[in-house]
């Protein structure tokens, strides 16, 4: 039998052996590189929310803070607030709050992002610069100077509301319409922040305005991601333009509408300086949503146990509502 030899030449792919392979997988160089970052997170991240899961397990309180002594009561916090109304009422109060704010943000920031594709190239470049300087002024700045805006007897809104009954007065002098003269009375001494309406009108208002920028600058980078092939089909199918809006761009805009939509709903169900800057909570707690809630019990109250129990609460809502929106990118097969 005549035997076959592989020619010289020809190159043989090493063998690695299976420890080597398993020495390269494990190189802890990678694990090194990340450690500090990781370091950093566990200590402003993860101890302080260990911190609050343990304290809301205690009867933490001001005596706690000047004595050091407190008592482990178990679930005893959790009992308490599943039991007292005003929590079921705050929390009320923060979803239908959170909806208005997030509704209005979103809608408006849609119509803003479709009106700069709209407009040239100048124009578009004014309106993104104003969208960012909004966008960028800190929310305890903003917040003072609206409620300057809003100040009853010196506040500009209502010198403009003012003014404007004024001229509508003169209106119905002039060509006899009933009514004009009393359409918004005594608007230079209007409180907003004194009536439970118009103060949520005012902090809806801030918030929507603060968060329009960010929705719109957002969804406008999408926007301009899709293919204009589509809409030039369907305009040539005899689409109008609301149509092609709500059939194409709104179909590719829909992973990112996802999330500046659960993004907004966490923003805007966690916001406290706005509301406490402007109306501290009142008139009579009506505008004290979750986190104002949380921050009397906690340190107005000084029931710092129970505070750090409304906040545990209150992040594993937001959790369930983060899990839902990863689990509808995984089944939409969208990367995180």
């Amino acid at each position: 039998m005549k035997t076959v030899t592989a020619p010289r030449d020809v190159p043989v792919a090493p063998v690695t052996p299976p420890a080597a392979r398993s020495r390269r997988r494990r190189d802890p160089a990678p694990y090194l590189l990340l450690s500090p970052a990781g370091l950093v997170l566990a200590v402003v991240t993860l101890a302080p929310i260990g911190f609050l899961v343990f304290t809301s397990f205690t009867d933490y309180s001001q005596r706690t803070l000047f004595t050091g002594v407190y008592r482990f009561v178990g679930a005893d916090q959790y009992t308490t607030l599943l039991q007292n109304p005003d929590f079921w009422v705050a929390l009320l109060r923060t979803v239908l709050f959170t909806a208005a704010m997030v509704a209005g943000s979103v809608l408006i920031g849609m119509g803003v992002s479709h009106l700069l594709t709209r407009l040239g190239r100048a124009w578009r470049n004014t309106v993104t610069v104003v969208l960012i300087v909004a966008w960028a002024m800190p929310n305890v700045a903003s917040s003072l100077v609206w409620n300057w805006l809003f100040q009853p007897g010196y506040g500009v809104v209502n010198w403009m509301l003012g003014a404007l009954g004024s001229f509508l007065a003169w209106l119905s002098e002039a060509f006899g319409f009933p009514g004009g003269s009393g359409v918004f009375g005594d608007a230079a001494g209007l409180n907003w922040a004194q009536d439970p309406v118009l103060a949520y009108v005012v902090i809806w208002l801030l918030i929507v305005w603060q968060a329009v920028p960010f929705i719109a600058l957002t969804l406008n980078a999408a926007e301009t991601q899709v293919p204009h092939e589509y809409k030039e089909a369907a305009r040539l199918d005899g689409a109008s333009e609301s149509t092609v809006y709500r059939i194409v761009t709104l179909r590719f805009l829909r992973p990112t509408l996802l999330l500046v939509t659960i993004l907004s709903v966490i923003w805007d169900y966690n916001v406290f300086n706005q509301i406490w800057l402007i109306t501290r909570g009142g008139p009579d707690d009506a505008t004290a949503t979750l986190g104002v809630y949380t921050y009397k019990t906690a340190f107005v109250g000084f029931k710092i146990g129970n505070g750090a129990a409304i906040s545990v609460v209150t992040t594993l809502l937001l959790l369930g509502l983060t899990a839902v929106y990863i689990r509808n990118l995984l089944k939409a097969g969208e990367d995180l």
